[in-house]
């Protein structure tokens, strides 16, 4: 395939020549053409024309539930009430109230997640005693569909707690057994009140079944920090460094300096993984430069889409993107750039350990000779402008294949 007249990262124009799903060369914009036919017995190539937009590694979206969506739906009113248990129990109550069968609605908003440019995706499945293993197995039917336009990870996730109901654990071994690849965790001293034990369930799970470990962290200061504490206890004595994530966990950067340094310093020491999804919180955010500049793989997600828990969510992580760095008050271009390769590569590197981790708030890797071809083309004068922006002049690779163009998956990329 030859992609012409694109420009990488917002660079000067060039032609992209990808084989076997990466990409092989960069040539000077209008000299592919003349390059890759340059062997008369090579077939001519597939040419999408990029038309001058931008060209970014795509999406990855490492925090999203896939299962907790009302995307396509009719819009609702919120009724949930504050805290983790009351917003858990106004879902339980109704997300099987839909007008068109639940598998779909969830296989939709995957869909409309790659028509946007995401092609890299790790989704919770809650799992738990009213559910059971219903919207797992919703999510792995959506993963199956769509095989051929992303990757896509599942975590068995107890959205409810571990210890709270009887019959939780054994629900979670039965969907490691059947295809999760992450077991979660959720507020072990807030949720469950029993940390020690919740923690050695989740690290536990994730010996047996040889798989990864993300912990949701909601918990307020020195309560958080004791959390993480105990988490960094379990990666270091089980040897798992770099298959540990913390979502959310937000208030470690509002506790002493002193202490928030510290918690820096040993994620990046034993290369544990922090997932945001750019909340309005109302106290000091963690410096995405300093916690990159560490050595921390940081990714970004659009967790619940316009679910019973709140109205927000639009599978669109360009716009999630304008919203990290809406959040975190960043206005120079570089780190607002640096906001897109958190929301691109940043992702990629911790559903892939492979992958090459962010050096630096400057660095904007993913689209040189050997990188994997999942790229999205956007209109945009630079990468800021796109991020204000949000156009919707995207066509959409992954492997080297247009899966999507102008906002819809093409026919033949969804099984």
């Amino acid at each position: 395939m030859l992609i012409t007249d694109v420009r990488p990262w917002g660079g000067d124009a060039v032609d992209l020549e990808v084989r076997d799903g990466r990409i092989a060369a960069i040539h000077p914009r209008g000299h592919g053409a003349e390059r890759t036919h340059a062997d008369d017995a090579r077939p001519a190539p597939d040419v999408v024309d990029g038309r001058g937009r931008l060209a970014l590694p795509a999406f990855s979206d490492v925090h999203v539930h896939l299962d907790s969506t009302r995307i396509g739906l009719p819009f609702r009113e919120h009724t949930g009430a504050p805290g983790v248990w009351n917003m858990m129990s106004n879902d339980r109550a109704h997300w099987r109230d839909t007008p068109v069968p639940y598998p779909d609605v969830v296989a939709g908003t995957l869909e409309r997640m790659i028509a946007r440019g995401t092609t890299r995706v790790r989704s919770y499945a809650q799992i738990d005693v009213d559910c059971k293993l219903e919207r797992f197995e919703a999510v792995m039917a959506a993963k199956g569909r769509f095989a051929q336009a992303a990757d896509v990870e599942v975590m068995a996730f107890p959205q409810a707690g571990l210890l709270l109901e009887e019959g939780t654990v054994p629900l979670l071994e039965e969907a490691l057994r059947g295809g999760a690849t992450t077991v979660g965790g959720i507020d072990p001293c807030q949720l469950d009140r029993d940390p020690v034990r919740h923690l050695d369930i989740v690290f536990g799970l994730a010996e047996k079944y040889g798989v990864d470990v993300d912990l949701h962290l909601h918990e307020p200061g020195h309560l958080g920090v004791f959390s993480a504490e105990l988490v960094f206890e379990r990666t270091r004595a089980l040897g798992m460094q770099g298959r540990v994530s913390l979502s959310h966990a937000y208030d470690l950067a509002n506790v002493h300096p002193e202490v928030t340094a510290r918690l820096v310093e040993e994620m990046a020491e034993l290369d544990i993984a922090w997932a945001t999804v750019a909340p309005a919180t109302g106290g000091t955010q963690f410096d995405l430069a300093r916690m990159t500049e560490a050595g921390i793989r940081v990714g970004l997600g659009e967790d619940g889409q316009r679910d019973y828990w709140s109205p927000y969510g639009n599978c669109d992580m360009l716009d999630r993107t304008w919203q990290l760095a809406f959040t975190h008050r960043l206005r120079k271009d570089r780190l607002i750039e640096h906001c897109a390769a958190i929301a691109t590569i940043g992702g990629a590197s911790i559903m892939d350990r492979s992958a090459p981790r962010l050096a630096s708030p400057d660095d904007r890797p993913g689209l040189a000779p050997g990188d994997r071809a999942d790229i999205v083309l956007v209109d945009g004068e630079t990468v800021t402008s796109a991020v204000m922006d949000r156009g919707t002049d995207r066509t959409v690779l992954h492997d080297g294949r247009v899966v999507a163009d102008g906002l819809a998956v093409l026919p033949g990329a969804a099984g």
